[in-house]
């Protein structure tokens, strides 16, 4: 079959497709046959060498993949041949792997999926699940002013979040680097999204915010995104923090939080990784993320179609910053 690897970690020419043996799934596995796999971040460390939880190389990278089970092991009770199913490299021992045709997992990682959610949408339920955990960790949000501020707003997980937010009655202010951005973002769900490289992000914060200022910033940039988001804070507001793709802050975070003394704000960092060894809070998200999902609560975000040949260019767009909605590849 046919699989993606890292062989030597570096730039997007370090994706290499190589044929290797079908898995064949062993006592309590299963194997996965991909019908969409999805595109994201993680996969890009993988790929560059970086990543915390780097898996062993030669490494496939992949971390969700949607598709039906082919072949099952020996003492498997849970699955039959056909079923449809997401697999989540969250749920298994190793991060990776679902840059390939199939795959073989053990039989209690895949999450069933119904028959209303196509294959290329349920690529995006971890991003749903992403997007509940960082609103459990951001806490409730208490008074009249309901303003969630969401940097990125093109991206795959801000999609969700924005969702996700409004879904919990908040405001939705997102904001983007390019005019086109900003459309797709409006497109999505945004109530409001403020282009970076056009508009005063300051002013047109408390214009939107009637000078009070947003409950919550959700920021995966980092660098002076993280920054500004904590002045454009309300008295008693949260930062949460779960990537810093421009890099670390160039200003001392605790400097900034003791000048703003008077607003009594919060920063928490936060990784999905937390939530490793926490089995039963883990699963009770995406499955809520599922049903959500398949009632239509919460859309999959547009998805640019490749196939597994075309990783490399997938890969391009990532680090070029050039991605709106979910890259997805077809094996």
């Amino acid at each position: 079959m046919k699989a993606i690897q890292v062989q030597v970690p570096g730039g997007p020419e370090s994706l290499i497709e190589v044929d290797v043996p079908e898995p064949l799934p062993g006592l309590g596995q299963v194997r996965v046959k991909a019908r969409a796999i999805g595109v994201g971040r993680p996969d890009v460390l993988i790929r560059q060498g970086t990543y915390k939880w780097m898996p062993p190389l030669p490494a496939i990278p992949g971390a969700e993949m949607a598709g039906e089970i082919d072949a099952i092991g020996e003492g498997v009770q849970l699955w039959q041949p056909g079923d449809r199913v997401l697999v989540s490299a969250r749920e298994l021992a190793q991060r990776g792997g679902c840059y390939a045709q199939a795959i073989v997992v053990p039989e209690d990682a895949p999450y069933r999926l119904p028959a209303t959610l196509a294959f290329e949408d349920a690529v995006s339920l971890p991003n749903l699940q992403l997007a509940l955990a960082l609103m459990r960790v951001a806490g409730e949000v208490h008074g009249a002013n309901r303003h969630a501020l969401i940097t990125g707003a093109s991206g795959g997980v801000a999609g969700m979040l924005c969702q996700v937010a409004k879904h919990k009655g908040l405001t939705t202010i997102g904001t983007s680097r390019s005019a086109d951005k900003s459309r797709f973002a409006l497109e999505q769900g945004f109530d409001h999204v403020i282009c970076t490289a056009q508009d005063d992000v300051k002013a047109r914060i408390q214009h939107i915010t009637h000078g009070h200022g947003v409950a919550l910033v959700f920021d995966h940039l980092g660098g002076q995104s993280l920054i500004d988001g904590l002045h454009s804070l309300a008295p008693w507001g949260t930062l949460v923090s779960y990537n810093i793709v421009q890099g670390m802050p160039s200003e001392d975070v605790f400097k900034v939080l003791r000048n703003l003394l008077g607003k009594s704000l919060a920063v928490r960092c936060f990784s999905m990784h937390t939530l490793d060894e926490d089995v039963s809070l883990r699963r009770a998200l995406m499955h809520e993320a599922i049903t959500l999902m398949a009632h239509g609560q919460v859309k999959a975000p547009e998805c640019q179609i490749f196939k597994l040949s075309q990783v490399r260019t997938t890969h391009e767009l990532l680090d070029r910053g050039m991605v709106s909605g979910k890259l997805v590849m077809h094996p």
